[in-house]
């Protein structure tokens, strides 16, 4: 029964929460303290598409409390391809009321805040402020500067999450290192190349891949909030699907990038 407590490690949970987390309990270094953690904390997901719909899973499946979901598109056929979180019966619905409905089934403990707009300069402060840790699953390059911008501003990590056909990659930025905050978004990309960069819809993207970096991120982002193990930060992780090969590339904050350098800070 839900109403039902029981303890583990000297935290007190529902025997519903003992028994849905009860793998992740028994795991050294997560544990009752760290499961608490995951159960208070306050993640925010920027893009409920390819990278979104599997993170949002495995952190809403893992007992994150909060989820905050920001997406402004509906359900099209052409995401079904890679975008597990939808169904064809939710084509033509708002991705946000789409998701947090699968996800309200998936663990009733998680508290869903759909928020049905696009991330632009005026909204990115009020909408990154209130959340823990922030995942950029966005799909074009205005969102990710805006969205660095607004957590640098606001002293947030966010984990960043890229495709680009057979290949993606992710890191944690402007995380806290025993340096100091970790490089940001502008450190790796101090502007946007000219014409931008080519979306999905232009390039294409292997269905798959997506499901690879989005459940990466959403480890990441359990390790982060948990205090497990060693984070990407200051790590770039490129992953490639054609020969199955990964590769890491350290990152350096640029003391005289745009967003973050010195005399910014």
């Amino acid at each position: 029964m839900k109403g039902v407590t029981g303890y583990a490690g000297g935290v007190t949970f529902s025997r519903e929460q003992l028994d849905r987390y009860s793998r992740q309990l028994l795991l050294p270094g997560v544990g009752a303290a760290g499961q608490r953690k995951l159960l208070e904390a306050k993640v925010l997901v920027v893009g409920a598409g390819g990278l979104g719909s599997p993170a949002l899973l495995y952190l809403a499946a893992a007992g994150v409390g909060t989820l905050g979901i920001v997406d402004d598109d509906a359900v099209a056929l052409s995401n079904l391809q890679r975008q597990v979180l939808y169904t064809t019966r939710d084509l033509g619905e708002p991705k946000v009321s789409a998701a947090a409905r699968r996800l309200r089934e998936l663990n009733s403990d998680v508290r869903l805040e759909p928020h049905p707009v696009r991330l632009t300069e005026g909204n990115a402060g009020a909408l990154v402020a209130p959340y823990d840790l922030v995942l950029d699953g966005s799909d074009n390059l205005e969102t990710r500067y805006r969205l660095s911008d607004a957590c640098v501003g606001l002293g947030k990590p966010l984990l960043y999450g890229a495709l680009s056909q057979f290949e993606g990659q992710l890191s944690l930025l402007h995380a806290p290192t025993p340096a100091g905050p970790g490089p940001c978004y502008r450190c790796l990309y101090p502007e946007a190349p000219p014409g931008g960069a080519p979306s999905c819809a232009a390039a294409g993207v292997f269905g798959a891949l997506p499901g690879t970096i989005g459940s990466l991120m959403a480890v990441e982002a359990i390790k982060y909030l948990v205090g497990l193990g060693a984070s990407l930060a200051g790590t770039l992780l490129h992953y490639d699907a054609l020969d199955s090969s990964f590769r890491r590339v350290r990152l350096a904050r640029d003391p005289h990038c745009a967003s973050c350098g010195d005399g910014r800070r």
